[in-house]
């Protein structure tokens, strides 16, 4: 999120508008406050298994912030397919593996287990279908012999960091070709 946030600036078509999360205690509210934008937080935890309540609220903070297209980072939640839909071309993830290559959790441990030779990020639009969207871009590592699930992702992170900035350039402008970064 800080750095989405800090490469929206000069001539990036896009500007932060709002950051919002499901957990009010979420380190990176304070950090975007810091950095000069609006926060906004909905506990997920009251509304038990009832993920469209959820989104009303969710829905509600975004009515008000306006914005044009979300960018999630670290949500880890699964939307219903009416939010998805509504936010259909609008709504983008970062996700820690070359996807289609293991959706969803422990994606640094599953690309070891499959003996994977490269492993990386993934920004693509958000959909129904579970980390199921069009690619917009990808980050490549090789994986090191010696690697770990936690040093495959202190690896990875800084690519995430990089890549997701470029896709979300590239977007804003109105371009959905993916973006390769290699290693």
């Amino acid at each position: 999120m800080v750095s989405l946030v800090q490469s929206m600036t000069g001539d990036h078509p896009a500007r932060p508008v709002l950051v919002f999360s499901n957990k009010p205690d979420a380190g990176g509210l304070a950090k975007a406050q810091s950095l000069g934008v609006p926060t906004a937080s909905v506990d997920h935890r009251p509304f038990g298994k009832d993920r469209a309540a959820f989104e009303v609220e969710l829905q509600a903070a975004l009515d008000a912030a306006a914005p044009d297209i979300i960018c999630l980072a670290g949500f880890m939640r699964i939307f219903t397919p009416t939010f998805t839909a509504q936010w259909a071309r609008r709504m983008l993830n970062i996700h820690p593996s070359l996807l289609p290559k293991h959706k969803g959790l422990h994606t640094h441990t599953r690309a070891l287990e499959a003996g994977d030779a490269t492993h990386g990020c993934t920004v693509h639009e958000v959909t129904e279908e579970l980390d199921g969207g069009p690619i917009l871009g990808q980050a490549t590592i090789t994986v090191a012999p010696d690697d770990t699930p936690e040093t495959l992702a202190a690896r990875v992170l800084p690519l995430e960091h990089q890549l997701y900035p470029a896709v979300l350039r590239r977007y804003a402008n109105g371009d959905r070709a993916p973006v390769f970064l290699p290693e």
